[in-house]
């Protein structure tokens, strides 16, 4: 006959028959329940452990900002991002660095859900608005990347600003695709931060090789479907 499962002098092996486990912490980070190399079963010599403990993903969508704070060990506090719509991309080849928006979640290596979902990970591809850019290299270099606008009326500039724009003009060397992506005003980026974590979407635009892999990589994923 089978002991109560709530009487704590109950065998484990009675336990384990009714589904119960000695490790019902949900979410852990533990590796006692990963088998060996080997395959072999590591046998279990203690309880749970609270810095074992793991928590809900955030699964960060894109949209209004929304972030909580979660209390966590040591007292510290963790920004858990729900929902963000900008962040710091950095233009590694310029050296220089603006806040701009989100427009949507293009590629993820691990999931094609979180593309579906437009989830907000760490290593995610995501399409941001390159105005802040364009504005910037006009200011810098005098030169328009894009397509142009026509404008009437033409900005004055004092002579010692022309002097150096005209001094900076020719080290503006610009990434061919790169280039190119300016003309539609959406630039790929990559999401370095860790949004569940920081509470913010930062990261940095594709260039070179890095952009060359991942437009590959989405031209593939769309020639499958």
């Amino acid at each position: 006959q089978l002991a109560c499962p709530l009487d704590l002098g109950c065998h484990s092996v009675i336990f384990r028959r009714l589904g119960f486990s000695r490790f019902n912490m949900g979410i852990s980070r533990d590796s006692f329940h990963k088998r060996r190399a080997s395959g072999g079963k590591k046998s279990i010599f203690r309880k749970a452990r609270k810095h074992e403990m793991g928590r809900q993903p955030a699964m960060t969508k894109l949209g209004e900002k929304k972030v909580s704070e979660v209390r966590v060990r040591g007292g510290n506090i963790k920004f858990r991002a729900l929902r963000l719509d900008a962040g710091n991309f950095a233009w590694g080849s310029e050296s220089t660095t603006r806040k701009t928006r989100i427009l949507d979640v293009v590629y993820n290596a691990s999931n094609n859900e979180l593309v579906r979902t437009k989830t907000i990970v760490k290593g995610a591809i995501v399409v941001i608005d390159g105005t802040p850019f364009r504005q910037w290299a006009e200011q810098h270099y005098g030169i328009t990347l894009g397509k142009k606008k026509e404008t009437t009326e033409e900005q004055k500039i004092g002579q010692a600003r022309a002097a150096k724009i005209a001094e900076r003009a020719p080290l503006a060397k610009f990434d061919e695709a790169v280039q190119e992506q300016f003309n539609s005003g959406r630039l790929l980026a990559r999401i370095a931060s860790r949004p569940g974590q920081s509470g913010r979407a930062d990261g940095y635009i594709l260039e070179g090789k890095e952009l060359e892999f991942y437009s590959k990589k989405m031209q593939k994923k769309k020639s499958t479907k």
